[in-house]
């Protein structure tokens, strides 16, 4: 157990045996009745246990975030491969050997804490690093820029993004009005937009997510060095997303999709692992970046520039004991450093500075937040503060002010020192030139994707577009002109907008890395996936227990699917038990779709025929062998071009092979250069 797991098992309150009690650890007799005078009578005032009950019932909700108010959470750990003494005196990025504990948050941006899960959206990623020396507060995203360049645009973007407050819709979503009218009165969001209308704002897991502190930071060594530093959460399992016709029927199926997923994964003991690599630039070249400000945060540093150099893992292996205690009561703080970490003057990261710890302020009731256990830290707490609400530290000595003599004052190491930059200037509202440009980075970003991100992309655009008012549409074509020609003039088609002039040029540029489909260096893996295997009567149980072991022992699953539940027979007679009904389920939630054989004929079955059409019009793994072959059929599925199509497995009997075939394409994620126009909706 680590010192963090011992601190917060101090705090817990197991309901175990004994007898129930008050808050106030008075036994309790009934829980049930009121106190009355009389069985029919009034209910009396000083039942002190109902007006404590009811008073912990009105006041158990605290108000949500206003942003990132839907999230899942987890603890692990933190551990760096090598000493980073070069770049800073950070213990946790110098010491190998300590494993640093840490909570992790993953949310979405716009949505109520009600809202679903697979919404088109921004994903928060925030870690909270329990150090020696203080917490440490990287609150990031799953994009590497940010839609605005100043913090003072915040509420604004935030009041568009929001569902529209004459009506309170729509929840969750960015198609609409309001948001499209902002953006499109505000270039220096194109960037960022774009990414929002990419697959990644889709996660298929938050396992399988990227992760970005969006901002440039500084790390500063033992010497008073300063370098800049992009900081980069890099998924284990690789970067995978859903498409949006699955990701807005799996909110219908399971609204907690993501939040499952992340939960299952760890109770199974598939822990989810993070690579944290750096983008390092030494502060004399902060200006020779390919007129990229590192200030601004609608810009990235494209890794061909500079390389992200890989440096720690993080690894979750612990869900929350309570998820208000700890989910929803976590409270991060841009502005929770630690030596050897310091801040820019990025304007945006500047307002997130004073924004996030006056947030918490209103959220958990007052000053004392830190107390709470799940934002408590690790390090010894040494300072003069005092009282407040929820105080639950008990302060000793007769002196709460500095410097005192009758406490003493507390000495130790050298504390955490700004970095010394020299700064000067007029006081002036005014933003620099070097933020002025605001269209090459979103052309970078469409020139890096494949045909298929980009059918995607456009698809996202025309869907969002079209539904708000035509003035709005227009200006956004004239926006994505300046980034694209081809990409305006294919919006336009599909929203009703006539086709613009040509503007500008492509500037032709790309980055590989900002692709999905580029996976250098990450190990194409099944494990984790869902495999949905449909079976009917007459299923060889044999084969059916060498394709469920095969799964199981690459780290994945496979699910007997049925068109009932309970069992079918299997061609020896025997009943073989089923995971669920088909029809209790969707091809939506599950990685591949396999039709074993069987004597009982499944293309007759409709649930079964669109599950296997679903999930082939989804890019997801397809296979099929024997009797099977004729569900996929039935689905208009073309098995000839089944030689073209990795994914697309089509057997006529079963063989040694087959199961590693599929988990092969399972480990590929999906094919998603399928043409997929003739597979029926």
């Amino acid at each position: 157990m680590t010192s963090k797991d011992r601190q917060l098992a101090g705090s817990r309150r197991p309901f175990g045996a004994g007898a129930l009690t008050t808050d106030q650890g008075t036994p309790v007799d009934d829980t049930d009745n009121s106190l009355r005078a009389g069985a029919r009578g009034p209910t009396l005032l000083e039942d002190f246990h109902l007006r404590e009950k009811l008073m912990r019932f009105d006041h158990e909700r605290i108000p949500e975030r206003v942003v990132h108010a839907r999230g899942a959470g987890a603890h692990g750990y933190f551990q760096v491969y090598e000493p980073l003494d070069e770049y800073t005196t950070a213990d946790f990025l110098t010491d190998p050997d300590a494993r640093t504990p840490v909570f992790a948050r993953f949310s979405t941006v716009q949505g109520s804490r009600g809202s679903s899960d697979t919404a088109r959206d921004v994903r928060g990623f925030a870690v909270k690093f329990y150090t020696r020396q203080g917490n440490f507060d990287l609150v990031g995203n799953n994009m590497p820029v940010f839609f605005i360049q100043d913090g003072m645009k915040f509420p604004d973007l935030v009041h568009a993004l929001k569902p529209e407050p004459h009506h309170e819709m729509p929840q969750a979503s960015s198609a609409h009005d309001a948001f499209w009218d902002f953006v499109t009165l505000q270039p220096e969001t194109m960037h960022h937009v774009i990414w929002l209308m990419s697959d990644r704002a889709l996660p298929r897991s938050y396992r399988m997510m990227q992760g970005f502190g969006v901002h440039t930071f500084r790390l500063v060594n033992g010497h008073g060095r300063s370098t800049f530093v992009k900081f980069h959460w890099t998924p284990v399992l690789g970067t995978h997303s859903l498409v949006f016709d699955e990701a807005q029927l799996i909110s219908g199926r399971d609204p907690d999709f993501n939040r499952r997923d992340l939960w299952d994964a760890i109770e199974a003991g598939q822990f989810p692992s993070w690579e944290l690599g750096l983008q390092l630039i030494p502060e004399e070249r902060a200006f020779e970046l390919d007129d990229i400000d590192v200030l601004d945060p609608t810009k990235l540093i494209p890794e061909e520039l500079v390389p992200v150099t890989p440096v720690g893992r993080l690894t979750l292996d612990r869900n929350p004991d309570n998820f208000f205690a700890e989910t929803e009561q976590v409270a991060f703080c841009v502005g929770n450093v630690v030596p050897g970490i310091d801040f820019t003057d990025d304007p945006l990261l500047q307002a997130r500075l004073f924004s996030y710890m006056d947030t918490q302020l209103t959220r958990l009731g007052g000053p004392n937040f830190a107390q709470l256990p799940i934002n408590r830290p690790l390090a010894p707490v040494r300072n003069h503060q005092q009282d407040g609400a929820h105080q639950s530290a008990v302060p000793v000595g007769r002196a709460n002010y500095h410097p005192n003599y009758l406490n003493g004052t507390p000495t130790g190491g050298p504390g955490f020192r700004s970095y010394p930059e020299h700064v000067e200037g007029p006081k002036e509202r005014k933003r620099s030139e070097t933020f002025a440009e605001h269209y090459w980075q979103a052309t970078l970003f469409w020139n890096s994707m494949t045909s298929w991100e980009q059918e995607h992309i456009i698809a996202a655009y025309r869907y969002e577009l079209g539904k708000v008012a035509l003035p709005i549409r227009v200006r956004a074509v004239e926006h994505l002109n300046r980034i694209d020609y081809d990409l305006a003039v294919s919006v336009a088609r599909g929203i009703g907008v006539e086709e613009p002039v040509k503007s500008v040029d492509n500037h032709g540029r790309s980055s590989p890395a900002l692709s999905q489909a580029h996976r250098e260096g990450v190990e194409a893996s099944p494990r984790t996936r869902r495999i949905a295997v449909l079976v009917a009567d007459g299923a060889d149980a044999r084969v059916l227990a060498l394709l469920r072991d095969a799964c199981t022992a690459a780290g994945a699953s496979a699910d007997l699917l049925a068109p009932f539940d309970g069992s079918v027979t299997g061609s020896d007679g025997v009943p073989v038990e089923v995971t669920r009904a088909i029809a209790t389920t969707s091809s939506v939630l599950y990685d591949a779709v396999v039709v074993p054989s069987a004597a009982a004929d499944l293309s007759v079955d409709g649930a079964a025929v669109h599950f296997a059409a679903e999930a082939y019009k989804h890019g997801k793994p397809v296979a099929a062998f024997g009797s099977g072959l004729g569900v996929l059929q039935r689905a208009q599925i073309p098995l000839t071009t089944a030689e073209a199509d990795p994914a697309l497995i089509v057997e006529e009997e079963f063989t040694p092979e087959f199961p590693q075939t599929l988990l092969t394409a399972v480990a590929a994620h999906r094919n998603f250069d399928r043409d997929v126009s003739a597979i029926p909706a």
